[in-house]
């Protein structure tokens, strides 16, 4: 039991340092990818003892200037629920890891560990219920401010959430029609085979109008470009976190982009093949398979930061009628075509 224990802790201390670390880095990347895109240096004014590296200590500049800043509460908003709400939405963001996998099972001293913190036979419905319950920080930061503008951005990500979390578990519906399993770590495993003897059993292949409905259904549920309503600076100042500052705005930031972390890597386990390499006769075992595990990752958060600087934003009334009127009859028809698909391979 205490060896279970320790591995358990090890696992959870492992992945939160590499999650705050990749969260640390990816806002150095949205400014630096940005930067790329529109053609200018970016992020390059922080140097130390005269070195630049590619701006890569504006991460630590934010750092030390977050934790410097003036806590501030809007006179009338409710101090408790402002205080509140950025924890919130971040203890859930990180909850949402618990359940994913992020290699195949080694073998230690006799033990087989899995690579995963909390190994659920249920677990893509943990994470989508931990994504889900996310929206209470977002709302409560919205509620306790006191300001038309964050109210308005609550609200917005109350009736956003709603609707697209619809089709994000719409998508899903196919997929474990064909795997006959929620644990994401048997979901990976299903993957590791071929089709037709060259190509990869992955998720995207078997359900690529899945993948697409899944990938823009979380865009809108973690309020990135071109769903960023909720935010919306052209519109509600800086929406539900308008009245935030200091390290409360830095606790908000980084359950966006642990959000951000947390698509993709459920897209990497459901359509990606997780760990598997889906080359012939390449390993996808040990460090080998975290590696590929990690690249696929890499690849989707580029797309993220790519979309951000090429799409423009829905207009709010567009964003609802895409969900309610496109994303969920599409979902709905999809899932009538692939289990009529699973009913004629059965038989």
């Amino acid at each position: 039991m205490w060896f279970q224990l320790l591995v358990i802790l090890c696992k959870a201390l492992f992945f939160i340092t590499c999650i705050l670390g990749l969260t640390s880095f990816l806002t150095w990347q949205e400014r630096k990818q940005s930067a790329v895109m529109q053609d200018r240096l970016g992020a390059n004014r922080a140097p130390i003892f005269g070195i630049r590296a590619f701006g890569l200590f504006h991460i630590f500049a934010d750092a030390l200037k977050m934790f410097f800043k003036e806590d501030y509460v809007p006179p009338g908003g409710d101090r408790l629920l402002h205080t509140i709400a950025p924890f919130t939405a971040l203890f859930f963001a990180l909850m949402s890891f618990a359940a994913i996998p992020f290699g195949d099972a080694i073998t230690v001293s006799g033990q087989r560990i899995e690579l995963q913190i909390f190994p659920l036979n249920v677990g893509v419905l943990f994470i989508l219920a931990m994504m889900s319950m996310g929206i209470y920080g977002t709302f409560l930061a919205g509620f306790s401010s006191n300001n038309k503008y964050a109210f308005l951005g609550g609200l917005r990500a109350s009736s956003q959430m709603i609707s697209y979390e619809i089709t994000m578990g719409a998508t899903l519906v196919g997929l474990l029609m064909i795997f006959g399993t929620l644990d994401l770590a048997q979901l990976n495993r299903a993957q590791g085979g071929l089709l037709w003897g060259w190509l990869p059993m992955w998720g995207i292949f078997l359900q690529p109008l899945g993948f697409l409905l899944f990938f823009a259904a979380g865009c809108a549920e973690i309020n990135r470009s071109p769903f960023d309503l909720m935010e919306a600076d052209s519109e509600l100042v800086a929406g539900f976190h308008t009245e935030y500052s200091s390290m409360r705005f830095a606790l908000i930031q980084m359950a966006e982009y642990i959000n951000m972390i947390t698509v993709c890597v459920l897209a990497t386990n459901l359509f990606l093949g997780g760990w598997q390499s889906g080359i012939p006769g390449v390993p996808s075992t040990g460090f080998l398979g975290f590696t590929w595990w990690g690249l696929k990752v890499a690849s989707l958060l580029f797309v993220f930061v790519w979309l951000r600087g090429t799409l423009p934003r829905f207009r709010y009334d567009q964003l609802m009628r895409f969900g309610w009127k496109v994303l969920i009859p599409v979902a709905a028809v999809w899932i009538l075509i692939t289990a009529t698909g699973v009913a004629i391979a059965s038989r």
